[in-house]
């Protein structure tokens, strides 16, 4: 992707035009942990997608979606309706650690989605870590995405995989958009 003034060279969304539909796995880390959210000092490690994949019986894949929950409503809920990654909130940011990155390229997969963003600060002083590695493994990020409905509904059925869908605005030569996430268990 280069970006220019006027917009992007190439890898705009609307070469998402079509939108993406493939199969999505939720690996829900709060449960993993038995607690009720990610917290600052507390991200989400590799290891732990991991440990989330085994204890869930699913396994990912090359073009899967990865979607990552963390507990952010919950952690809205204890917190003043702000979460882990608020514009408002000073300093630290919940979410994934860059330890992460191995297991999304090792897995191939397609897409990353999450709720929270990426841990800041952290040991290498490198903001938005994850985000810029996704660029260049090539992998799409559905950023601060709405995902403890989806978490209660696997939770409830017992399963951790569907069908996903993901329509984008097409907006000419930009590097993203909102989108429509539909989740079908």
């Amino acid at each position: 992707m280069e970006i220019r003034g006027e917009g992007v060279r190439y890898g705009g969304i609307e070469e998402w035009a079509q939108g993406l539909t493939t199969r999505g796995v939720l690996l829900d880390i709060p449960k993993l942990r038995g607690t009720p959210y990610v917290t600052y000092d507390e991200p989400v490690h590799g290891r732990e997608l991991e440990d989330a994949a085994t204890a869930q019986g699913v396994t990912l894949g090359s073009g899967d979606a990865l979607l990552v929950y963390s507990g952010r409503e919950a952690f809205a809920r204890d917190h003043d309706g702000r979460w882990a990654g608020h514009p408002e909130w000073p300093g630290n940011w919940a979410g994934l650690h860059s330890s992460c990155l191995p297991f999304i390229k090792e897995t191939d997969v397609a897409l990353v989605g999450w709720d929270m963003m990426d841990q800041w600060p952290n040991e290498y002083g490198l903001s938005l870590s994850v985000h810029a590695a996704l660029f260049y493994f090539g992998v799409a990020l559905l950023d601060n995405a709405l995902l403890e409905p989806l978490a209660q509904a696997c939770e409830e059925a017992d399963r951790y995989e569907f069908m996903l869908t993901l329509n984008p605005l097409v907006i000419t030569e930009a590097t993203g958009s909102p989108a429509n996430p539909v989740a079908i268990l």
